[in-house]
């Protein structure tokens, strides 16, 4: 599975990056088939409560998952979309499996 992670208008650290990487991988356990996962992390109001902006977008064999959240920190957004990814994945999987 390949991993791109994408930051807007900030330069994300490698911590931060890896961190990603290290919950994004999970995801392989709920589906198997992932082939793309796109991370995108972009600051929307500089100076504000709830600025930072999380999205994951899941490439699958004939479909597409996206979730995007807004949070205090990259990684709480990291998170929330991890756990609503997952819960897609599931959905879809089943939904595979009653064609």
């Amino acid at each position: 599975m390949e991993i791109k992670i994408k930051s807007i208008h900030f330069d994300a650290t490698e911590k931060l990056e890896a961190f990603i990487e290290k919950k994004v991988a999970k995801l392989e356990k709920s589906f198997e088939d992932i082939q793309k996962v796109e991370v995108q992390l972009k600051v929307v109001k500089p100076a504000t409560a709830q600025n930072k902006e999380a999205s994951l977008e899941v490439f699958v064999p004939g479909n597409t998952l996206f979730v995007d959240k807004t949070c205090d920190t990259f990684e709480e957004g990291i998170d929330l979309c991890v756990d609503s990814m997952r819960a897609q994945l599931t959905k879809f999987k089943e939904k595979l499996r009653n064609r």
